[in-house]
């Protein structure tokens, strides 16, 4: 029997809201998108406003619903795909103390300090705070950007806001409390705090984690599965979204988690790899695992008992903006069949993405020497470094405008390359690599990622949209459609099929090699300009 479900995929930049329509396969029935602003400021900080999420959810649901012929009493679930490890305190009625926290935020430099990086340490983490915490939640907090020294920037920083704080919010945890009135979060954002205590294999919070790191348990909200049902919508949430009230709410998942399963990748072994805002390779493993050195941890997975193993980088598609912005259109305006590449949100992964197969496919592989590294905003994996930039390096008389447009392609793909060699150190990945992002809607972008990784890039049917896919999966197992996420490789057949092409394989790894030699050979530098 056919199911209709709404997702919500909330992104950094922007939200899509999908309607699908579940049966052997899962459908997209109709879509909106709308983007909302990135606050950034001096000294790393990175915000968003809540209001703007919600508020771009109310309009978008109403596009997507005039897109279809279903009524919004024929929608039986409402899901979410979020981005991760984001911050929002909000008081006891669910409003925030202060404007949410992107994962990108990276201003608590002296709380790491204080709360992590002093006495004797390994790997840049106190050891009598590192051990336990790599012991019980398999992870550790050893980044500027992990939410648990947001959380201490705002009790230093901001202590009267901090006294009204009721409970601590991951993004899609707000957006389900502004939906039902209920504090809870999923186990994959549970995980994503690095307070959650894996061993059982069921998952809860950590005292002991939590008091080595200062955090008041009655702050944590109660942990829920991704597929459960949380409530129903309220009547003013209802209202202002146009659906149903009572309409059923389900947990959802972070994009690291849903992304996997909205591209298929969903069996043991399974890699994929995505290229949007940030960018990332993902592998599903059955253990718990961790990679001190480069930063890579098995991060919960939506499904009990699974892990995916995680290597993100932070600027992968916002590399392509910054290319629209300030190679493509600052001295030569882009046109397409009369219509200017920057009108939206989509054309990024739409025009641009025609603009570039025209353009950098009759440029030959290796961009004529010139590497680009995409740090546009640091570095997390297989460094971590928040001074690190991106740079174009080996410019000459003879390049152009061309060849640095498609060293940013390439130049995001050797990240990719480098995540896939360092997961190997741990980890069998899969042969066959699942590509899905914006940057999977172009063929000269799956190519080049398959002549650089050496594997064979399949891509499914609209891959920007996956994330979304991911949450409608999440639902087709609350209600009762599927029994596990296993069985969504069957609703998410491959569309395309990329591989290597040899002729390019020398040139590919000289520049990588030489890529993987610019953050060490710079690091000095980039603390002195950016430090």
């Amino acid at each position: 029997m056919k199911k209709y479900v709404i997702s919500y995929d909330i992104g950094t930049t922007g939200v899509k809201t999908c309607i699908f329509e579940i049966d052997e396969t899962i459908k997209l029935l109709g879509a909106g998108m709308e983007g909302y602003k990135l606050y950034v400021m001096p000294g790393g900080g990175a915000e968003q406003d809540p209001d703007e999420w919600w508020s771009a959810m109310c309009s978008t649901t109403k596009t997507a619903l005039s897109q279809c012929d279903i009524t919004p009493d024929m929608i039986e679930g409402i899901s979410f795909c979020s981005q991760a490890q984001g911050l929002v305190l909000v008081d006891k009625d669910g409003v925030p103390v202060h404007r949410a926290f992107s994962y990108m935020d990276q201003r608590a430099t002296e709380q790491i300090k204080k709360g992590m990086q002093y006495g004797p340490q390994i790997s840049g983490g106190n050891i009598f705070k590192l051990i336990p915490s790599l012991l019980i939640t398999k992870a550790a907090a050893l980044s500027v950007k992990d939410p648990v020294w947001k959380y201490h920037w705002v009790k230093d920083n901001e202590p009267e806001n901090f006294k009204r704080v009721h409970k601590w919010l991951d993004v899609k945890e707000y957006l389900i409390s502004r939906m039902t009135g209920r504090f809870v979060m999923t186990r994959d954002s549970a995980f994503g705090t690095l307070l959650y205590d894996v061993r059982d294999g069921h998952g809860c919070w950590s005292p002991k984690v939590c008091k080595l790191l200062g955090v008041d348990m009655k702050h944590l909200p109660e942990i829920v599965d991704s597929t459960a049902k949380v409530g129903g919508l309220s009547a003013k949430a209802a209202e202002e979204l146009g659906l149903a009230e009572g309409t059923a709410v389900f947990g959802g998942g972070m994009d690291a988690s849903l992304i996997g399963v909205g591209a298929g990748a969903v069996e043991l072994g399974d890699t994929h790899i995505y290229q949007g805002t940030s960018g990332w390779v993902s592998t599903v493993t059955d253990k718990s695992l961790v990679d001190i050195n480069a930063m890579i941890a098995a991060v919960v997975g939506v499904e009990n008992g699974r892990y995916n193993y995680f290597a993100e980088l932070e600027t992968a598609g916002k590399c392509l903006e910054w290319v629209k912005d300030h190679l493509a259109l600052d001295e030569i305006g882009i046109y397409l069949e009369k219509k200017h590449v920057a009108e939206s949100q989509e054309t990024i992964y739409t025009s641009l993405y025609d603009y570039l197969s025209k353009v950098i496919d009759e440029t030959p592989a290796g961009s004529g020497g010139v590497v680009f590294t995409p740090w546009l905003h640091g570095n997390r994996c297989p460094f971590e470094d928040p001074n690190s930039r991106g740079m174009f390096f080996n410019i000459s008389l003879e390049t152009g405008k061309t060849e640095l447009i498609r060293s940013v392609i390439e130049g995001v793909c050797f990240h990719m390359r480098w995540f896939i060699e360092t997961q190997e150190n741990k980890i069998k990945t899969s042969d066959a690599i699942r590509f899905v992002g914006g940057g999977a809607l172009s063929d000269v972008t799956c190519q080049i990622l398959a002549d650089i990784t050496g594997r064979k890039v399949e891509t499914v049917d609209s891959p920007q949209n996956v994330g979304a896919v991911g949450a409608a999966v999440v639902m087709a197992v609350g209600l009762g459609v599927i029994d596990n996420m296993a069985q969504a490789k069957k609703l998410i057949p491959v569309r395309k099929s990329f591989t290597p092409n040899p002729a390019n394989k020398a040139v590919y790894d000289r520049n990588f090699a030489v890529y993987k030699t610019l953050y060490k050979n710079n690091k000095e530098a980039f603390a002195a300009l950016n430090g």
